[in-house]
C-alpha cells in the first residue's frame, strides 16, 4: 500500500515555493485571498519519563497570498454604478426571457431610488397601474407604501424600490417560479449595483424568491434573515393590508417597521 503520510515540512516549504516561482514565470502576480490554511501541530512521540520531551513540530503555515498582496472587494464609483444600471434598465426593456409576459406587457417595470440607500423595497411583481405608468408601488399598495415610510420618518425618495418581476404578470396572478428566476439576474445585479444598507421584502412571493426559501410570510416576519451580507426583513405586502383583505395586519407590518427602525439605528417616530 502506498504511504499516505504528509511530506516534512521542508518537502512542503520547497513545493510551495517552486510553485510561486512557476506562477511568477506565468505572469500571475496576484492570487483571491482566503483564508490561511495551517495545518495541524503534530506532537512528538511520548518519550520515557526520565527523558525531556521532544519539541513539538509544527508544519508550516501557508500564506493566503503567495507574493504577500490581498486582494480586495472592488466597489465602482457612483458614476460609473449609475451608467450601468441605466445599462441593465435598457436590457430589461428589451427584455423577452418570458415570451407570454413580453407580449402582455405595456413596459418594464425596473425600479426607482437613490444609489447607497439605507433601505430598498422589494415587492412582487408590478400591477395595472405600474405597467402603465412604468414605475413600481404607484397603484393603492404603492399609496400605503409611501404612507408607511412616511410614518417611518423617511421620503419615498430616500429609499429604493423595486419587484422580483420587471414585468406584469396576467391578472396580476402570483410570478411563477420560472419568471423569477429569468429575472433573478436582473434582480441579483440592482442590488449589487444600488447597495443598500437594508432590504425589506414586501410579502411572501418576494420574500421566497429572495431568500431562496419556501417559508410562509407568517415564519419569516418579526427576525432579520440574510441576502448575500444584507439584512433582510420580511412583512406583509402593502396590497393585503387594503381595505378589502386584511387591513388589521397594519399593526403587524408597524411592528416590523419598528423592528427595522431599530436595526437601522433609527429613532421610533411618536415613541
Amino acid at each position: 500500500m502506498a504511504d499516505r503520510s504528509p511530506p516534512p515540512p521542508e518537502e512542503l516549504a520547497r513545493q510551495v515555493s517552486e510553485r510561486a516561482e512557476s506562477l511568477r514565470a506565468a505572469g500571475v502576480s496576484l492570487l483571491p485571498a482566503s483564508t490561511p490554511l495551517t495545518l495541524p501541530v503534530v506532537p512528538a512521540a511520548a518519550a520515557p519519563a526520565a527523558a525531556p520531551a521532544a519539541p513539538a513540530v509544527t508544519h508550516p503555515t501557508i500564506p493566503a497570498d503567495l507574493f504577500g498582496e490581498v486582494m480586495v472587494p472592488v466597489v465602482l464609483p457612483v458614476e460609473q454604478r449609475r451608467a450601468e444600471l441605466q445599462a441593465l434598465r435598457q436590457r430589461v426593456a428589451a427584455c423577452a426571457r418570458c415570451p407570454h409576459l413580453a407580449a402582455t406587457r405595456t413596459q418594464t417595470v425596473f425600479g426607482v431610488g437613490p444609489l447607497d440607500p439605507e433601505l430598498c423595497f422589494v415587492g412582487e411583481a408590478p400591477g395595472a397601474d405600474e405597467d402603465r405608468q412604468g414605475e413600481p408601488f404607484v397603484g393603492a399598495a404603492g399609496q400605503l407604501l409611501t404612507r408607511i415610510i412616511t410614518a417611518m420618518g423617511m421620503k419615498r425618495e430616500d429609499v429604493f424600490i423595486c419587484n422580483v418581476l420587471r414585468c406584469r404578470p396576467p391578472n396580476n396572478r402570483t410570478p411563477s417560479a420560472e419568471e423569477a428566476h429569468n429575472c433573478r439576474e436582473y434582480l441579483e445585479r440592482t442590488l449589487e449595483l444600488v447597495r443598500p444598507k437594508f432590504i425589506c421584502a414586501l410579502g411572501s412571493s418576494a420574500a421566497q424568491h429572495l431568500l431562496g426559501t419556501t417559508s410562509s410570510i407568517g415564519r419569516m416576519r418579526g427576525r432579520f434573515h440574510k441576502y448575500q451580507d444584507i439584512p433582510v426583513l420580511c412583512t406583509y405586502h402593502p396590497a393585503f393590508l387594503l381595505p378589502s383583505r386584511s387591513p388589521e395586519k397594519k399593526k403587524d407590518v408597524w411592528e416590523d417597521m419598528k423592528l427595522l427602525l431599530t436595526k437601522m439605528g433609527r429613532p421610533i417616530p411618536g415613541k
